[in-house]
């Protein structure tokens, strides 16, 4: 498409768009005078749908009427609500059902899912992140090292970009797992990175892991709702996700887990036992030795929170209204269309350190900003336009397809030029 550098061009893809009417389904910030904020960072917490508070509502309602029997005579039965889930969120990620269960946090998850998967010997223990992981995945591999009893300097290997470049090469990591793959038990890899918003070659990644029988993990905090990652067809050996994200959810809600098809009867992965990866079939029946499940669900512990369960449902019928190839399909054009519009800008001020491949990056622009000081982030903030700044220099801007228009593009780099 030839994009062009004007309001009317904005307002005239709007019009042409086939899901702008979901922006009216989500409550968009306001100033104290009533007017729209420019929201750019679902990448950091999605907007709320409107249609949340109904859906929470309802089980507020049934919880004051029914009390315990809400488990079973609710609008929505509480002992199956995490089933309500499966089906949209196994299609968001590209899985089976069988493959996908909500739970827990995301760091939560993936420690549960090493305990399982993470199973180093004296030879093979080492752990292979991308340098500039999110901290709390450097955190989690390093506990999970200290646990075993290595050492995080000798345990912990880096996959870093090549001198003077922001992005990841996969022939590096490939050299990588040559050179050390003998010694090499885990790859724990964000599927999309956090402060380039590269998104890597899964498939790829698990292929290079699996040649020298290294276990492979994937953090999907940025990618779930975001890209296609195709999580089955893949190959990689589990995956955990947050949900406030892109998945609108709400401020710390539950997580995604997905532990690919692979390992679904092996029953005898060790792992950490709760009353609700037990066999549902006899959960009731106190007095029963642990009966694991099968598939995803043999990682739960605890029965669910339905109140935070009730949000996601909220969003994920949305998703499942559109499906994630529509999305996609703007996503792509409406992030191309801000590329465009920050390309026309004539600064050396910043650049974009995003890949230029649509096929490598959900909507997240990674904007660098030369001699930063977060100056311009704070003109940007002033301005009531919301991006998030990332240390040393970088402001992240993620245009999501779901409720941003291509006007809020063009007013939001329009504000960014009169700044610079």
């Amino acid at each position: 498409m030839q994009y062009q550098n004007s309001l009317a061009f904005a307002k005239q893809l709007d019009k042409e768009d086939p899901l702008s009417h979901l922006r009216n389904r989500f409550h968009i910030p306001k100033d104290k005078n009533g007017n729209n904020w420019l929201y750019f960072t679902g990448n950091s917490l999605g907007l709320q749908p409107k249609q949340t508070k109904e859906y929470i509502n309802q089980e507020l309602k049934d919880w004051a009427s029914l009390g315990v029997e809400g488990h079973f005579e609710a609008k929505n039965p509480w002992l199956h609500y995490h089933e309500y889930l499966t089906t949209a969120m196994a299609n968001i990620v590209g899985a089976k059902p069988i493959e996908v269960v909500v739970m827990n946090t995301l760091t939560t998850n993936l420690h549960l899912l090493m305990v399982s998967f993470y199973r180093p010997t004296k030879k093979k223990y080492k752990i292979v992140i991308e340098s500039d992981a999110f901290p709390s995945d450097r955190y989690a591999v390093e506990s999970q090292l200290k646990f075993h009893g290595f050492d995080v300097k000798e345990g912990l290997i880096e996959w870093k970009p090549r001198e003077g470049e922001e992005l990841l090469n996969s022939d590096d990591l490939e050299n990588i797992i040559l050179q050390q793959g003998n010694e090499i038990a885990l790859l724990l890899i964000g599927g999309v990175n956090y402060y380039t918003g590269q998104f890597l070659d899964l498939k790829r990644i698990a292929e290079i892991g699996h040649s020298k029988d290294c276990v492979v993990g994937i953090d999907l905090a940025h990618g779930a709702g975001n890209i296609q990652p195709k999580l089955h067809d893949s190959g990689i050996d589990f995956a955990a996700w947050c949900t406030y994200k892109y998945l609108n959810s709400g401020p710390g809600s539950l997580a995604g887990l997905f532990v690919h098809e692979k390992h679904a009867y092996k029953k005898d992965l060790p792992r950490f036992a709760g009353w609700w990866n037990h066999n549902k079939e006899t959960r009731f029946n106190m007095r029963m030795p642990f009966d694991v499940m099968s598939g995803a669900e043999g990682w739960q512990l605890s029965n669910p929170p339905i109140l935070s369960m009730a949000a996601i449902k909220a969003s994920l019928d949305m998703f499942e209204e559109v499906g994630m190839t529509a999305l996609r399909e703007k996503s792509e054009k409406l992030t191309g269309y801000f590329e465009f519009l920050i390309n026309t800008i004539n600064s050396d001020t910043i650049k974009i350190i995003t890949p230029r491949n649509p096929k490598e990056r959900g909507c997240q622009l990674s904007i660098q900003v030369k001699n930063a000081n977060k100056n311009l982030h704070k003109k940007l903030i002033e301005n009531k336009v919301i991006t998030d700044w990332r240390e040393p220099d970088v402001i992240r801007c993620a245009p999501v397809p779901m409720y941003n228009s291509f006007e809020d593009v063009y007013k939001m780099v329009s504000i960014l030029k009169k700044n610079l």
